[in-house]
């Protein structure tokens, strides 16, 4: 059906709730919606230049997933070598050659429902969920998590580690979205639909959430979210982990100091150099 259908069909099966259960048209929507969220049709959250943040938030693709969440039964989908019981409606998804996708064995797995480009690399043990999208030529490093309706661009690089939060509901919030060549050092975590723009690197150990602010030294800003806009990095910030120190009460006598991010450059060709690396490893 077209996407005017299918999103109508999503909306009106999601609108019954539980009266949705057992009806075959809302397995047969579902199952669409799956399909085309695996193959890039539709996306959880997409570019759109006319709003501020640059990207706008397709509700009723959250609606869908959502929707598979409460159409299926619990199953077991074990194998012979380990136990895996969940929702029919999201068994671990199946690469073959012709998907151009690099698998490396060793625990990793990819849910039905996420986009997975051609060209991307994923390293044992890694996991995407339901919902996201994984641009081309991406990097997914050992115990990387890109959570449900994550965006994630082009040539991007997850390090060992790092984590990219989802967000289902409510189905109107934005989730991650990490745009094209962006560095995620080893164990950052990147939470509650941060916008990481184009060419930013984040240093290992960064985390950016919305209560986050940013500080960056070179242009004298502070980055933080607001109202119903979220925190987002310049593009080609280099983010580190920093400190601010605590001004008032105890935490000042005490000279306690608190975790903030902090822009102390932006990428430069000595900062490309060190990013060389990353073209070897695919």
């Amino acid at each position: 059906m077209s996407l005017v259908d299918l999103q109508g069909a999503v909306e009106e099966f999601f609108r019954l709730g539980a009266e949705a259960v057992g009806k075959a048209e809302a397995a047969e929507a579902f199952l669409e919606l799956r399909e085309a969220l695996e193959c890039g049709r539709v996306r959880a959250a997409e570019p759109d230049a006319s709003s501020a943040p640059g990207w706008k938030v397709n509700a009723w693709v959250k609606q869908g997933i959502l929707l598979g969440f409460r159409l299926g039964q619990m199953v077991d989908m074990a194998g012979d070598l380990f136990s895996f019981v969940d929702k029919a409606t999201y068994p671990v998804r199946r690469f073959t050659v012709e998907d151009g996708v690099r698998m490396v064995p060793g625990g990793s797995s990819v849910r039905a429902g996420a986009y997975v480009a051609r060209g991307v690399v994923c390293l044992p043990p890694m996991y995407i969920n339901a919902g996201a999208y994984v641009d081309e030529g991406t990097m997914v490093d050992s115990h990387a998590l890109v959570g449900s309706c994550a965006q994630i661009g082009k040539r991007v690089h997850l390090s060992a580690a790092a984590q990219i939060g989802g967000v289902l509901e409510p189905v109107n919030a934005s989730p991650v979205i990490i745009e094209d060549d962006v560095l995620v050092g080893g164990n950052t975590g990147v939470y509650e639909g941060t916008i990481v723009r184009a060419g930013a690197v984040l240093a290992a150990g960064t985390v950016l959430t919305r209560g986050t602010p940013v500080y960056d030294v070179v242009r004298g800003e502070i980055y933080r979210a607001a109202g119903e806009m979220p925190l987002i990095i310049p593009a080609g910030a280099v983010v580190v982990p920093g400190s601010r120190a605590v001004t008032g009460g105890k935490g000042k006598d005490w000279g306690l100091s608190l975790q903030t991010p902090v822009i102390v450059k932006y990428r430069d060709e000595k900062t490309e150099l060190s990013l060389a690396l990353e073209d070897l490893l695919r």
